[in-house]
């Protein structure tokens, strides 16, 4: 029987059960005893029975895929998010159907389309191209990750205790001027939270400093460009001065320590580098990086959470969906490598 497509006329006639029950033991197992399950189960090993997902899903019509939208790949941020977010498949069972945005808010609004064509249980959104407002008139479950959730449920890093932390880092160990570069984008973003944490902390404590915000690229070769013409600047108006440079991500970290080593053949004594997210590149760089730890199994843990409870609400024949948004702040870990050792004293 194993070589047979094994039905549930087959399985009621194996267990003396009738086939209604069996469709409750796959779509309802808790209306069963437990007797009873166990009873079912046992037969499924014994005829070999392989599930038809197809037939399920036309069935109960609950497809168990989630749709996923990131910005890119090339941050190390948001391939380790995606990688986390695929591991929670063993916990619970849903599948992923993955688009990247590439920033593009028109073909963001197609992906999104395109998932919603596919019957997706809901969404986790990391782009930052489309409102919250727009996602929640979707009527499905959505969490985002770092992004602007006024309207929808989020999971976001405590992005200023994370600005505080790299930031009392390098002053601890002695820079001269602290320097943190990062994109300008709007205050409702998460992450703004390092930038405040940054100011708050050089202001509060008079330590010289300077914030560079500005345009930092859609692509690793524009990004690794622009950095590089920063780093020229800074190695002129700082001669002589151990600079401290906060950068907003591991990847942007690894491209500087990468252009310092291109030119003086090591990480030179008067730059001490903090990145943030704590990316596998972080650990992998040729001089390791302190940064910021995210927790990003426990970002996508509690995403996962929160958006599978929000599913189960919506199946039930009267759901009560919450109309407040949920929102989780996961703490940061500060994370000291080799690229921030204290400054040598003569």
């Amino acid at each position: 029987m194993g070589k047979k497509n094994i039905t549930f006329s087959d399985i009621a006639k194996y267990t003396g059960f009738s086939k209604t029950t069996i469709s409750r033991y796959f779509n309802n197992p808790d209306s069963l005893t437990l007797e009873n399950q166990q009873i079912i189960a046992d037969a499924l090993e014994k005829l070999n029975y392989k599930e038809n997902k197809v037939a399920r899903i036309l069935a109960n019509g609950k497809t168990e895929f989630i749709g996923v939208i990131i910005p890119n790949l090339y941050m190390h941020y948001y391939s380790e998010v995606l990688n986390q977010i695929l591991k929670t498949y063993e916990t619970f069972g849903y599948k992923f159907l993955v688009f990247t945005g590439d920033d593009q808010e028109t073909n963001e609004r197609k992906y999104i389309q395109e998932l919603l064509s596919y019957k997706i249980e809901g969404m986790i959104i990391l782009s930052h191209t489309i409102p919250s407002r727009e996602l929640a008139s979707y009527n499905i479950p959505i969490v985002t990750i770092e992004r602007e959730d006024q309207y929808v449920s989020s999971v976001n890093t405590d992005n200023y205790m994370g600005g505080v932390q790299a930031t009392s880092l390098l002053a601890k160990i002695g820079a001269d001027v602290l320097i943190h570069i990062n994109a300008e984008f709007s205050s409702q973003i998460p992450s703004y939270g390092r930038i405040k944490g940054f100011t708050d902390i050089c202001k509060e404590y008079k330590i010289p400093h300077e914030l560079i915000l500005t345009d930092t690229g859609h692509s690793y070769e524009e990004t690794s460009q622009i950095l590089k013409n920063l780093i020229d600047d800074i190695d002129i108006r700082y001669t002589g001065k151990t600079k401290g440079i906060f950068l907003p991500n591991d990847t942007f970290a690894n491209i500087v320590l990468h252009h310092l080593i291109r030119r003086y053949g090591k990480l030179p004594d008067d730059y001490k580098l903090i990145g943030f997210d704590d990316s596998p590149v972080s650990r992998e760089a040729i001089v390791p990086i302190s940064t910021v730890g995210q927790q990003i199994d426990k970002i996508a843990a509690a995403a996962m959470e929160i958006l599978n409870v929000q599913i189960k609400e919506s199946h039930k024949r009267k759901p009560a969906l919450s109309s407040e948004p949920v929102h989780q702040i996961i703490p940061p870990i500060l994370i000291h490598r080799e690229t921030t050792l204290p400054v040598k004293t003569p």
